[in-house]
């Protein structure tokens, strides 16, 4: 096999795991948890191809979903943060960012949540760590001034800040709307970096 053959084999894989994640895409956006057959059929790809991808249904609804997750997280321009920033402004703007992406797709990470969980008589999923990975490298330019066990408290903590679990608690059980939550999360993330730099 020639390399443009393989790379043009590579490619077509890449396609038609796209088209599967999509078509799973839009049967969790009206709601429904499908099959892998019922993702394959609306991908117009054949069933065998399918299970070649997932032989679950869980496992192809949470990578689809990570998918789409991953695409909107990189869409989020840590760039723009002030140059002169601290730690803790630092920390704001990331907690912020990542909010207010994480609202903007409300729905899609709700499904992201009732998937990894394993939506009632599902198993649970595992659920994957990328937010750690995101926020360590967003704080990156600043995680200098701590040494490597508060670096970990105040990623982990920051996680804790930055996904749909914050989103259902502030707006779910507080009643909050989308400006308090997001002004809420950046009082807790600027408290938290004060509190990681105290000890």
């Amino acid at each position: 096999m020639s390399s443009q053959e393989g790379f043009e084999r590579v490619a077509q894989k890449q396609r038609t795991r796209s088209a599967l994640l999509e078509a799973t895409r839009e049967w969790l956006a009206e709601g429904k948890h499908p099959t892998v057959a019922e993702a394959a059929d609306r991908a117009k790809i054949s069933r065998a191809t399918a299970y070649r991808y997932f032989s679950a249904p869980d496992a192809m609804a949470q990578e689809a979903v990570l998918d789409a997750i991953a695409r909107e997280f990189a869409a989020v321009n840590f760039a723009d943060a002030p140059t002169d920033a601290d730690l803790a402004g630092r920390a704001e703007f990331v907690v912020s960012g990542i909010l207010r992406m994480v609202l903007a797709h409300e729905a899609l990470f709700r499904t992201f949540l009732s998937v990894s969980v394993g939506g009632g008589s599902r198993p649970a999923a595992p659920r994957g760590g990328r937010r750690l990975g995101w926020i360590r490298e967003a704080l990156a330019p600043r995680l200098g001034d701590l040494d490597a066990a508060r670096q970990e408290r105040l990623v982990t903590g920051l996680a804790l800040l930055t996904g749909i679990e914050t989103i259902i608690v502030l707006r779910d059980v507080c009643g909050l709307g989308e400006d308090v939550i997001e002004a809420t999360a950046r009082d807790l993330a600027r408290t938290l970096v004060a509190g990681v730099m105290a000890e």
